[in-house]
């Protein structure tokens, strides 16, 4: 595992219900946090440089991923998303106005007003380190990662994750539902990433914890 003091700092911000599902086996999602919630997510966007989504995400839910504070300019954060095979619409909110950044292992095609980059692949994705390697050389010092659950297992396997941010709603939405996480093909416990709790409150009528990663 690289040192948390070296490269890009990588935060996994999780909203999910009390059993950890992000989207109903429909797939919807919007919104399962309360507003509360909502704006200390807006809160964690703006202390990053840039946030990052997979390209699921985009398909589902066409994020702006912009930081939205009331009474408060900010500068935003670089928009980036991990698209193996190029799918993002060019009419995606993503892919219109502000700094984008596409990362894929096709070959790079316009796709609106966003970069694409080509970066090494890992299992047929963007490798999480060449995509690490990518933000740090646009002078990328911290990120937050958004989702879906593919791309939270691929930083959690690659033991990159610093820090996650969690917010729970007080809903179940069972077996059926989505996992906040993928499958992260675990042999044994010993080799679970391991986290350490620093804070836990309530924001609204979630709850918010945060992490730090042991190690």
């Amino acid at each position: 595992m690289r040192s948390t003091s070296q490269g890009v700092r990588v935060t996994l911000k999780l909203a999910t219900s009390l059993d950890g599902r992000i989207a109903t086996a429909s797939g919807e999602s919007r919104w399962i946090t309360g507003e509360v919630a909502r704006l200390e997510g807006h809160r964690l966007r703006a202390a990053h440089d840039a946030i990052l989504v997979g390209v699921e995400t985009v398909l589902a839910d066409d994020p702006e991923l912009t930081v939205r504070l009331p009474g408060r300019a900010v500068d935003q954060p670089l928009r980036v998303v991990l698209d193996s095979r190029l799918r993002t619409p060019a009419t995606a909110r993503i892919a219109r106005g502000g700094a984008s950044l596409i990362l894929t292992v096709a070959e790079p095609a316009p796709i609106g007003t966003a970069v694409v980059e080509r970066v090494s692949s890992e299992h047929d994705r963007p490798s999480v380190a060449a995509c690490l390697s990518a933000l740090q050389r646009r002078g990328v010092a911290s990120v937050l990662v958004e989702g879906g659950g593919q791309v939270a297992a691929s930083f959690l396997r690659a033991g990159t994750v610093d820090r996650l941010d969690w917010f729970r709603a007080p809903i179940l939405l069972g077996g059926e539902g989505r996992a906040c996480v993928a499958g992260l093909a675990l042999a044994k416990l010993a080799d679970a990433p391991t986290f350490r709790r620093v804070s836990v409150a309530p924001v609204g009528d979630d709850l918010w914890e945060r992490y730090e990663r042991i190690g």
